[in-house]
């Protein structure tokens, strides 16, 4: 076998996703084990020849005895093979139950915030045909975990905002992969986990599920979308489930996505002609001529809408749908909600024109000694009094999560179909 070739192979994805003139570092989650190693010596081989630096992250979960030792031999192989090299830990208490999905999500949210920090739009992960197969078997026995796809958005939310896994090693088997690393004289680390039966995955490797599984085409982008600066998203009422369960999400701020008996249940009631008002996942859909999904201002139960407070400089995310910042003024978020008399006339003048069920819901910026504020109403993106500023985040988290943004280089965006100004028809 030549090692070579396989790289080759990931190099035709680094070509096709990646920005050839960036030069941000690329960010590998990296194990220091035979998926994670191949991928990073992949990577640089890429990136070395284009002057692109790369950021090697190491996760500790800090649930095996060891795992700081592996964590560091990890971290020195990558600075060995010529990246530069992070630890991250997973600390403090760890949950009884549910402590797959748990790490994974710490996982990814370390991940997310490490590589945004270093300057990275990108976080390479190396999973495998045979994580595609061992998916497939978890999901016959029941589980719900998702195919890992090429190219997505980070699923963690508000950490990983802006930015993007790549996954360029879908079409390859673990076996395969090892053997090329094994016919380079290479040795990596096994994770302990992976032979742990009481985990679905390594049950499912234990079963023998190695076949390579093609990754399934995603699904088109919506026909015609619109979003408002208000952060409300109107479709056509024929949307495909998997783009609705995006607006809902993107719509409300959260990260969990609905279940699917009542995803499908609303899916429904949309192709039919009813006219409706309903809540999920922290959104509110009203469906008339059209579909209007927006944040449910009456949903708190998971801390929606609560207040945040900035100091001077300071960046945060207020609802999961604004990232705000802080000028030389400390600065408050709240709710808009019972508080629209306190906007000025012009603000109250353009507060009347949005459909009223988006206005509870919108940030409502309380500074000392100004007149309080509601960026949505001047916009997308509003500069703050003091050198701060607010921008939507629900525009760029909905087209990525429906397919519009699929490469590094914005500018080169592959834009199949949808626009967020194209009105509905």
């Amino acid at each position: 076998m030549n090692p070579l070739s396989k790289r080759e192979g990931v190099s035709r994805t680094f070509d096709r996703r990646l920005d050839a003139l960036s030069k941000a570092p690329l960010a590998v989650g990296f194990s220091g084990g035979g998926d994670s190693l191949f991928l990073l010596k992949a990577t640089l081989d890429w990136a070395r020849p284009r002057g692109r630096p790369v950021l090697a992250l190491v996760v500790d979960h800090q649930l095996q005895e060891g795992s700081a030792r592996w964590t560091a031999e990890a971290v020195e192989k990558a600075r060995r093979l010529g990246a530069d090299a992070r630890a991250l830990a997973w600390t403090g208490p760890k949950p009884m139950s549910g402590l797959p999905a748990a790490a994974r999500r710490a996982r990814h949210a370390l991940l997310a915030e490490a590589a945004r920090d270093a300057g990275a739009l990108v976080l390479l992960l190396g999973h495998t045909a045979s994580d595609l197969a061992e998916s497939a078997v978890m999901r016959a026995e029941g589980s719900t975990v998702p195919d890992p796809r090429e190219w997505a958005p980070s699923p963690v939310w508000p950490e990983g905002r802006g930015v993007f896994l790549l996954r360029p090693l879908l079409s390859l088997a673990r076996a395969e992969i090892r053997a090329a690393l094994a016919a380079e004289g290479e040795t990596w680390l096994e994770d302990p986990a992976n032979v742990d039966l009481r985990y679905a995955r390594a049950r499912a490797r234990a079963s023998g599920a190695e076949e390579a599984a093609s990754e399934l085409e995603a699904a088109r982008p919506p026909p015609a979308f619109a979003i408002d600066a208000a952060g409300a998203i109107r479709l056509p009422r024929d949307i495909a489930a998997a783009h609705l369960a995006a607006a809902l999400l993107c719509a409300a701020g959260t990260e969990r996505p609905p279940r699917g008996e009542r995803l499908e249940r609303l899916v429904q009631r949309l192709r039919s002609d009813e006219a409706f008002t309903a809540t999920l996942a922290g959104a509110r859909i009203e469906a008339g001529a059209d579909a209007l999904i927006c944040r449910d201002a009456g949903e708190t139960a998971r801390g929606g809408l609560a207040p945040l407070s900035l100091t001077p400089g300071e960046i945060g995310v207020w609802d999961g749908r604004w990232e705000i910042a802080a000028g030389f003024e400390p600065l408050t978020i709240v709710a808009l909600k019972g508080r629209a008399l306190a906007l000025s006339p012009e603000q109250r003048a353009r507060l009347a024109k949005l459909p009223a069920a988006t206005r509870p819901s919108l940030p409502l910026l309380l500074r000392q000694g100004a007149a309080p504020c509601a960026p949505a109403l001047d916009g997308p993106e509003f500069a703050v009094e003091g050198g701060g500023g607010a921008r939507l985040l629900v525009v760029d988290r909905f087209e990525a999560a429906v397919g519009l943004c699929d490469q590094e280089c914005v500018t080169a965006r592959l834009v199949r179909g949808a626009t967020a100004c194209e009105p509905l028809s």
